[in-house]
């Protein structure tokens, strides 16, 4: 199995990228796992909607270069499917039985995933309501895949 997660934008501080890192390592003994980092749309703080677009379809294009055909795409987007990690466990091994060898994550930037990525997404899931920034996202989904691995393996995680 390869895992793919990608992001908008680059992790800045150091303790970020140690925990990617930490869960990187962790997820390594279950899968590939590779982090692509596009990079993010210069844009001032206030933008009108069509700049907004403008801004998000640059960026979208971007990761549209690093999704290969035959890859499972789930967009981690607010208006998606809120899943347990028991349930997203779930979605990934079916993925897996499908005959997918690849699943990739996608993580917007400041203003959401493109209409395009939204699109060509096999899957669109949620973490609830909250707004988080992508650098806490990115560790998040990161542990939430690991911790997806070990209830596929039965293994035991604390709780």
């Amino acid at each position: 199995m390869n895992v793919k997660v990608l992001c908008v934008g680059r992790l800045k501080e150091k303790f970020y990228t140690e925990a990617c890192n930490e869960f990187k390592k962790r997820i390594s003994r279950y899968a590939d796992i590779e982090i692509i980092e596009v990079n993010d749309e210069k844009a001032p703080e206030q933008l009108s909607p069509a700049l907004m677009e403008q801004v998000k379809d640059a960026e979208g294009k971007r990761m549209m270069e690093k999704v290969l055909p035959g890859e499972y795409l789930i967009a981690m987007d607010l208006k998606g499917k809120e899943l347990t990690s028991p349930e997203l466990s779930q979605l990934m091994e079916e993925i897996m039985n499908s005959g997918k060898s690849r699943i990739d994550f996608a993580i917007g930037g400041s203003l959401g995933l493109s209409a395009e990525i939204l699109a060509r997404a096999d899957k669109r899931i949620s973490f609830g309501k909250p707004t988080f920034s992508h650098q806490i996202f990115r560790i998040m989904l990161l542990e939430q895949i690991y911790r997806a691995f070990k209830i596929m393996r039965g293994e035991p995680y604390h709780k």
